[in-house]
Formats: structure tokens, C-alpha cells, sequence
């Protein structure tokens, strides 16, 4: 979705977070549970910007005409360098209604995990916050 990539690359998170659905859902590439709503999503988005270095989108993959596009990207976690990619569902509304992450190698994952666990009351007073 270019749209997002392009938000996502200027910095804009408000534009980042008007383009997700009230109910979209985000699967971790380190958590087995997903996460669901936009509030949680927006947070959890602020603290990726926080914990990746060097973060850079390499491809766009779209389905023309259809509702599936992945953005496959490269950054730094704790001096790992990691690929990843950004799978996204738009709903008929065109916004983000499934947003999942996937990263490699696995040291790399290990390193997001270990960041992001950092982060993750921060994140959830971020949500707890916009949800209120």
C-alpha cells in the first residue's frame, strides 16, 4: 500500500494512523497472540520507530485490484540487521484491517523481541491513552 510506505518513510504517524481500520488486527513476528484495534496497533507501530535503526522499505508487492499488498524492508535491532516484511489487508474502505510482520534471521527476531519487550509498557499506556 503505498500510501502507508509513504507515510511511514516521511515520518507521519498521523497518517500512518488514519490508515488503519477501528478493528484491524496486528500479528508480531515474536508474539504468538495477536494484537486487536487501532489504538494498540498505532502504539505498537510508535515503538518499532523507537527500537529500528536504519529502517528502510527495499520493495512493494501489490495485488493489482485486489486487497493484499507486502512491503518487505531492512533495518537494525541491537546491532542486528534484519529483513522483514509488512503484510497488509485493506478493507473495503481502503484501510489496514490485518497488518502482519514477519523478520529474519532469527538472531535478528530474537534482538525485536528483546527491544520491544523493552518498550512494551510504553506502549501500552500509549494505547491505553488513545483508547480512553
Amino acid at each position: 500500500m503505498h500510501a502507508f510506505r509513504e507515510a511511514v518513510e516521511a515520518g507521519d504517524f498521523e497518517a500512518v494512523e488514519a490508515l488503519l481500520a477501528e478493528d484491524v488486527v496486528f500479528t508480531s513476528p515474536v508474539v504468538f497472540k495477536p494484537y486487536p484495534g487501532k489504538a494498540i496497533t498505532a502504539a505498537i507501530l510508535r515503538g518499532v520507530v523507537r527500537v529500528f535503526e536504519d529502517f528502510r522499505y527495499v520493495r512493494e508487492i501489490n495485488d493489482p485490484g485486489g486487497r493484499d499488498h507486502a512491503l518487505v524492508f531492512t533495518a537494525r535491532v541491537g546491532g542486528r540487521e534484519i529483513t522483514g516484511c509488512d503484510f497488509l489487508r485493506v478493507n473495503e474502505d481502503g484501510l489496514i484491517d490485518d497488518f502482519m510482520v514477519m523478520v529474519r534471521p532469527l538472531s535478528g527476531a530474537q534482538a525485536l523481541a528483546e527491544a520491544m519487550g523493552a518498550q512494551f509498557e510504553q506502549i501500552a499506556k500509549e494505547a491505553e491513552a488513545r483508547s480512553a
